[in-house]
């Protein structure tokens, strides 16, 4: 038997291939408006799914979204009217910036912080980034 035949038979006994899942899925932000606040009822929930520090995501979330804020345990509560499409938005933006791998795409990485460069240190491949960032 010869390679072609011997690849052709391990091809046939190869299981077919299921529809594949992203194994990141970021949960959406939950919330519902309070006078003129906007309250995120499952933002803990969304900091555990990142690995991250829940102050650390909402300063950013904050900066970016140019809007004051403040932690209730599990809950956000934004001192603006926000839609949860736009928090969903910065928190992807989140991910991309301090979770995502550049070399390799995956979001197995550790965030370390030396004065005001992040380090990016990926767990999968192993590649390190460093960026500047003010939050």
């Amino acid at each position: 038997m010869n390679y072609e035949e011997m690849l052709k038979k391990g091809k046939e006994k190869l299981p077919d291939v299921s529809s594949q899942t992203e194994r990141f899925n970021i949960p959406k932000a939950r919330g519902h408006i309070e006078g003129n606040k906007t309250v995120v009822s499952n933002f803990g929930e969304i900091a555990k799914t990142l690995q991250r520090k829940p102050e650390h995501i909402l300063k950013f979330i904050l900066k970016e979204l140019a809007s004051p804020g403040d932690m209730r345990k599990e809950s956000v509560i934004f001192g603006t009217k926000l839609s949860a499409s736009k928090i969903n938005e910065k928190i992807a933006q989140y991910a991309e910036i301090f979770i995502i791998c550049k070399e390799c795409g995956k979001p197995d990485s550790k965030l370390t912080k030396e004065g005001n460069i992040y380090y990016l240190k990926c767990q999968a491949c192993g590649a390190k980034h460093s960026f500047y960032s003010k939050i």
